[in-house]
């Protein structure tokens, strides 16, 4: 069999070589590219990101990002979105008083976490979805958070003919989304790279939806 190809958008942000190390070992062939042919192509598209809101939005308008994920999308084409890229799917995102557009594949609002001591970082359970494909097999597992902020109301709405999505939740202080699976677009607050066994079979499920 042949190998799923995945790229990894390469806009400068995100835990690259980590999330590279650990989609090959889930059995994908893989490739870091912003070039617009190579992301196209791919069977699968990493969309990594690492820090401040408003920083990861500028890096992915410099290699036109929101025209590339749209693109996939609209093709059907599986993209998946890591720590600071779940976050960045959503409308828009307020970090220290700055208020900055998402790419708006979701409505909703990243804000401050809601807990005691942030950030909020180290291993956590999760109340995955029912019927998740991304958590088959690892629904009782644990998985590695390093953030501050993320989604703590989901807002979609689906009564229509498409399927609904999937959202998975985690608890730091208060509920916040933890995993979305939404037809070709796939998220994760936490970071499957840093989450051992779980973390693989967790992208390795990913694959298996291609």
């Amino acid at each position: 069999m042949t190998s799923p190809r995945v790229v990894v958008l390469d806009y400068g942000s995100g835990n690259i070589h980590s999330a590279i190390k650990a989609l090959v070992a889930a059995g994908a062939d893989v490739e870091l590219s912003a070039n617009p042919l190579a992301v196209q192509a791919a069977d699968g598209l990493v969309v990594p990101g690492v820090g401040a809101f408003t920083a990861v939005m500028n890096q992915l308008r410099a290699v036109h990002g929101a025209r590339l994920i749209e693109q996939r999308l609209i093709a059907s084409k599986p993209v998946l979105g890591i720590c600071v890229g779940q976050q960045v799917l959503f409308e828009r995102g307020v970090e220290h008083g700055i208020e900055t557009e998402g790419l708006g594949q979701w409505p909703g609002l990243v804000e401050k976490l809601d807990a005691p001591m942030l950030p909020h970082m180290g291993w956590n359970t999760v109340q995955s979805a029912e019927s998740s494909r991304l958590f088959a097999g690892i629904e009782h597992e644990s998985f590695y958070f390093v953030h501050s902020y993320g989604v703590k109301d989901w807002k979609l709405v689906s009564d229509g003919p498409l399927a609904k999505p999937l959202v998975t939740w985690a608890n730091y202080g208060s509920p916040f989304v933890a995993a979305v699976e939404n037809g070709p677009l796939s998220a994760t607050q936490f970071h499957p790279e840093k989450s051992g066994e779980a973390g693989i079979k967790l992208l390795r499920n990913w694959l298996n939806t291609f």
